[in-house]
């Protein structure tokens, strides 16, 4: 979990420093930040419906067991985290001005790429999920402790 925090801020450090998109690109980066997770998420709702295609023992809707039920656990999580950043992301892209549309762009990148840590660390050893886990949650956590001290200091409304 310790990693997770490390990714987090080296991610949104990373983001802040390196990531420079036009204010003009506000609306495109809102828009597009999701399309990396999104992609992810289509990739383990297909990998589901495979397993009913191919699986006897799950073909007709009985409880999923075995591999099958880790990627409905996995697909429930990012459901469950994908609509925690929809709630989060496009407010700090909006209040975090200059920096908030690459910040978001990198979330979304950095997500995707911990989802896929997360489902594969599952596969392998529950105890793995836990980086990919804490690498989705906490930048997520962190831009939103971001987004709020800003507000706090006066950013959307006037000041720096």
């Amino acid at each position: 979990m310790a990693l997770g925090w490390v990714w987090a801020f080296a991610l949104l450090w990373g983001a802040q420093r390196f990531v420079q998109l036009p204010v003009f690109a506000l609306m495109p980066s809102i828009m597009t930040a999701f399309l990396a997770p999104g992609l992810v998420m289509l990739a383990m709702v297909a990998r589901l419906a495979q397993r009913r295609f191919f699986e006897d023992d799950i073909r007709d809707g009985t409880r999923l067991s075995g591999g099958a039920e880790i990627d409905q656990r996995v697909l429930r999580n990012t459901t469950e985290q994908l609509v925690l950043a929809l709630c989060i992301w496009p407010a700090a892209a909006v209040i975090l001005t200059g920096q908030g549309p690459g910040v978001i762009m990198c979330l979304g990148l950095g997500f995707a790429f911990a989802r896929l840590v997360f489902w594969g660390g599952y596969h392998m050893s529950p105890s793995l999920r836990a980086f990919g886990f804490a690498a989705t949650f906490y930048p997520t956590v962190l831009v939103a402790l971001w987004t709020l001290w800003r507000l706090v200091t006066g950013g959307l409304w006037g000041g720096t």
